[in-house]
């Protein structure tokens, strides 16, 4: 994150800010931007430069009333301490990965999702597909943006791939590690905006972010040549400047990415499902042998394919599961435990 003096347009603030700022009439604060979340610090900045802080905000409160990278927030003039996070634009979020159901945040007020992946054995429909769920969700314009394409003799297999996942959808396919190559990308980048990267460790977020800074400050690690898989390279959530004004949200890589409140995310990237569904016969349809059933017509048609139904299915059930009450989710957990000794 460059820790140099910007103004708030720069940083990209919003009339959707300061229309939160005309309603708390705080004139004791100031607006920052979080830039970097640490263990220990958060970094902040604004018209006044960049700000240590330490993390003690929310202390106590729910995981998304604490300061994520990409919040706009109140700092009181006199002790540079949080006082207020500002109404969110958009928020990324995620189930964190284990069995205590706690919530992770991934970015915020985001105006681009670049959804990364690589012209390797690591590209996958069904992640893509994950990452395209959130992007829709939460009302982000999401671009594909395919990775080293010289590793590949066919790019442009994994680009039409990818744009078969919904229409319309923009590719790029790039060269990281070329600047000309990554300059497809600038109109997206521009004073004021906000870009997140997401996608699997090794797919080369960082080797393009240095790329589009024009610098080698971020480590960078070769994947595994045995699955083409990478190493964890990013540690912490942070911004950074790029050189035609806008803002780069580099984040984890993230292997693991369950699905929880995205019901209109969902319906989104597979608005063909549900259109097809709309034609069935019986409201209460589950698409298998049902007559009538629009959805296995599609496919007799070739408008859809089974595997697309099949990943639908599992997406829709995992999508519940995780956004389920606890007591709903053992009652489910039952269920899914007396299906299994009948078979």
């Amino acid at each position: 994150m460059d820790s140099v003096d910007k103004t708030l347009d720069e940083l990209g603030w919003r009339p959707f800010f300061s229309a939160q700022m005309s309603e708390l009439g705080d004139s004791g604060s100031r607006p920052v931007r979080v830039m970097a979340v640490h263990r220990g610090k958060i970094v902040v900045a604004g018209e006044g430069g960049a700000l240590d802080i330490q993390p003690g905000f929310g202390a106590g409160l729910a995981a998304e009333d604490h300061p994520t990278v990409g919040d706009w927030v109140l700092v009181d003039s006199a002790t540079c301490q949080i006082t207020h996070i500002l109404q969110r634009a958009n928020l990324f979020k995620r189930r964190a990965p284990g069995g205590d159901q706690k919530t992770q945040l991934i970015a915020a007020n985001v105006d681009t999702l670049f959804i990364v992946a690589s012209c390797n054995q690591d590209f996958s429909i069904p992640r893509l597909e994950r990452y395209l769920i959130l992007a829709r969700d939460v009302g982000v314009h999401p671009v594909i943006v395919l990775t080293k394409t010289d590793l590949t003799d066919k790019p442009e297999a994994f680009a039409a791939a990818a744009r078969d996942l919904q229409p319309g959808l923009e590719v790029e396919s790039i060269n990281g590690k070329d600047p000309a190559s990554a300059a497809r990308l600038s109109r997206w980048c521009g004073m004021g905006q906000t870009v997140a990267l997401v996608g699997s460790s090794g797919v080369g977020k960082s080797t393009l972010v240095n790329t589009l800074r024009g610098s080698d400050t971020i480590a960078t690690q070769a994947v595994r040549t045995a699955d083409d898989t990478g190493r964890h390279t990013t540690t912490v959530r942070e911004m950074h400047r790029l050189d035609h004004g806008g803002w780069l949200l580099d984040t984890p890589g993230m292997r693991e990415l369950q699905l929880t409140d995205v019901a209109s995310g969902l319906a989104a990237v597979f608005a063909d499902i549900v259109e097809a569904a709309e034609q069935c016969r019986f409201s209460d349809c589950a698409h298998n042998s049902e007559p009538g059933c629009g959805v296995q017509m599609a496919i007799a048609n070739g408008v859809l394919t089974p595997a697309r139904l099949d990943r639908w299915r599992a997406l829709v059930a995992e999508e519940a599961y995780n956004s389920a009450s606890p007591a709903e989710r053992r009652a489910l957990d039952r269920l899914a435990a007396a299906a299994a000794r009948r078979k």
